[in-house]
């Protein structure tokens, strides 16, 4: 796995920068690596979308995308704990901590809480 490390990130069709640009993917974003190619790195993104990005151009910052349509988000890692708001389809949140089948994440805003791991993609 690898995290967009810029601003904004272009994702191609083929490992070259005269190649068509898919979409642009802003900081953050979380990828799967597929492959290698030089300076290049095939990724996938949570959607199964698959392009090439510029190594130097993403880094090891762990992040998540929320897959499920929303997800709770709570003041521990429980289904019993209180919930603290909610987090929606494709939004980007950092990893902060993994415990058991939950993960600590902070959102754009800076707020905090727990999510289950199974409604969110990457790290």
């Amino acid at each position: 796995m690898v995290s967009v490390d810029r601003n904004t990130v272009n994702l191609r069709t083929s490992a070259s920068t005269q190649s068509t640009i898919l979409f642009e993917l802003g900081q953050g974003y979380p990828l799967e690596v597929i492959s290698r190619k030089g300076r290049w790195l095939q990724v996938r993104d949570f959607e199964n979308d698959k392009g090439w990005v510029y190594r130097p151009m993403v880094g090891k910052k762990a992040h998540l995308v929320v897959k499920a349509n929303v997800a709770n988000v709570r003041s521990a890692p429980s289904t019993n704990s209180r919930i603290l708001g909610k987090v929606e389809y494709g939004e980007l949140l950092r990893t902060l901590e993994h415990r058991n089948k939950w993960v600590r994440v902070e959102r754009e805003s800076g707020s905090k809480g727990w999510v289950s791991r199974g409604l969110l993609w990457g790290w």
